[in-house]
């Protein structure tokens, strides 16, 4: 690998020489064109799926059921027989990488928009292109390439999603990577924010927890959803909620350290006044005195300039 060195004389790795220049002709390239969904659309893959989710919603039963959203890429899979119809610029791809040393790779996040509902009978089509391939990225794992492949899923002719999947190749740090360069100021990391939960972002900004509300049943939900779990409905408003709690369960993390936290710290999920959960950490307390049950009252963090997250201080003696 090449290797560069910044200001202040650290030395770090800059890719293979060329090799980013030929991982982005990559970019653009189809890996999949009109590949048939192994089954169609069927009520016993979606009462699987709802069970093992835990997801009783009657939108996904009866015979005006419909797939829940999620599932989206489940269609589009090959199962242990594999993929079919697939180009070789994945596998080219691939190559090239594990040729530079990026031999191990990870998932690390996907994407999905819902441009129709899937129903029971619906055969799905898809075409997958190669999106993106990063510039030479240092993680706590390693050092590697972000590698994004988009699918355009289809039902019965009609578009009915999009699908982006991101996984990491990578050198394993410890392991012949290229070093890091110097540490910089640690930042949280940033929460995915889009067009399902930027309400609630924008409320966090003004200092309010907001959760949504069915406006077809009035049952709340929380984290935000496009729709509700109850009665299926798609309409909803937002209920401010007063910030008073109580931790419904916990963990402690010790270990592994991460940049921008300082363990030990507790993370809990929180039981609002108002019958919702949410995940966040646990403040105002030393560690091994969280206690399932513990009062605790919203408060806001401060993580960084850019960066302000809901967390909740514990309340001692009816004293936050």
């Amino acid at each position: 690998m090449a290797e560069v060195r910044d200001g202040d004389g650290v030395a770090w790795a800059a890719g293979a020489d060329g090799v980013y220049e030929e991982l982005k002709t990559f970019e653009g390239r189809s890996a999949a064109t009109a590949v048939e969904g192994k089954d169609p659309v069927n009520g016993p893959m979606i009462r699987h799926w709802c069970e093992a989710m835990g997801d009783s919603s009657p939108a996904y039963r009866g015979p005006d059921a419909i797939a829940p959203p999620t599932m989206l890429q489940a269609w589009t899979m090959g199962g242990l027989s594999g993929y079919e119809g697939r180009s070789p610029a994945h596998d080219e791809l691939f190559a090239l990488l594990d040729g530079a040393g990026f031999t191990s790779v990870v998932a690390t996040d996907c994407e999905q928009e819902y441009l129709r509902p899937l129903r029971p009978g619906d055969v799905i089509t898809y075409d997958s292109v190669i999106e993106s391939v990063s510039p030479l990225k240092t993680t706590k794992l390693g050092t590697g390439h972000f590698v994004t492949t988009r699918m355009d899923v289809r039902a019965n002719g009609e578009r009915a999603g999009i699908h982006r999947f991101r996984i990491l190749k990578y050198a394993p740090a410890g392991r012949g990577s290229a070093p890091a360069p110097r540490a910089r100021t640690a930042t949280r990391p940033r929460p995915v924010v889009n067009r399902d939960n930027a309400g609630f972002w924008e409320g966090v900004a003004r200092h309010r927890l907001l959760v949504q509300r069915c406006t077809g049943c009035a049952v709340l939900r929380f984290p935000w959803l496009p729709g509700c779990n109850a009665c299926g409905g798609q309409e909803w408003d937002t209920v401010e909620a007063s910030g008073e709690g109580t931790v419904f369960s916990y963990v402690v993390i010790h270990h592994p350290p991460f940049p921008a936290f300082d363990p030990p710290y507790a993370v809990g999920l929180i039981e609002l006044a108002e019958g919702v959960r949410i995940v966040s950490n646990v403040i105002g307390v030393p560690c091994d005195k969280v206690r399932i049950g513990l009062p605790v009252r919203l408060d806001f963090l401060r993580a960084d300039e850019d960066l302000e997250l809901p967390v909740f201080r514990a309340v001692e003696d009816g004293v936050a």
